[in-house]
């Protein structure tokens, strides 16, 4: 199946994948049908950018893009409730459009996150698959960039000059994702390989 639906939330990981996809289709690759869905709304998940900056880059590559609402406000933005949203409402534009292959924009330190937010909250040493069928969805999410850093994300986005502030949400700021990335950082001073093993003993 060649057919991927995008997550685009239109920070520097979600447009990387757009870009990096679309250099592989057809290149050692067969052709790829790649859509993107993007959910708006008054505030958003990642780096708060709006159709209007989208849609000339999706024109100029060729892909279709599908936007959605969301129905956050200040009043009712909380992560959890926030991240169902917009996965039902992506998970609506796949079955719309009849793609079975959802891509997401995870990488590296995203998986180390949720690796650590996981075993400490939960006690389960899970973090984010490259691949997960969501059966009752009738769609499998792929993360092609799970394997690669941020730092050589953000190296991308400022070679192809769509490097951007990464989180404007209010909640976001103050989430337990945000200490967890911090604890990263002071995990690294003692042990200076901490987040290349905790990436290997994850995937």
């Amino acid at each position: 199946d060649n057919k991927i639906l995008i997550a685009l939330s239109g920070g520097k990981d979600s447009l990387a994948l757009l870009y990096l996809l679309k250099a592989i289709s057809g290149r050692g690759f067969p052709e790829l049908d790649i859509r993107a869905v993007h959910v708006a709304g008054e505030f958003s998940c990642g780096a708060s950018i709006g159709p209007s900056f989208l849609q000339p880059i999706c024109d100029q590559m060729g892909v279709p893009l599908y936007v959605r609402k969301s129905t956050k406000t200040l009043e009712n933005l909380e992560c959890y409730s926030c991240s169902r949203e917009r996965r039902t409402l992506i998970f609506d534009v796949a079955k719309e459009l009849g793609f079975k292959k959802i891509a997401f924009g995870h990488h590296r330190d995203d998986n180390i996150e949720t690796l650590l937010m996981n075993l400490l909250h939960k006690a389960e040493f899970a973090g984010n698959l490259p691949k997960v069928p969501m059966h009752s969805y009738g769609v499998t999410i792929i993360r092609p960039l799970i394997y690669a850093t941020e730092s050589e994300l953000r190296e991308f986005a400022k070679m192809y000059g769509f490097a951007r502030i990464t989180c404007q949400c209010p909640v976001g700021q103050l989430s337990n994702r945000k200490k967890v990335k911090e604890l990263i950082g002071q995990l690294e001073e003692v042990f200076p390989n901490a987040r290349v093993n905790l990436a290997q003993a994850s995937l």
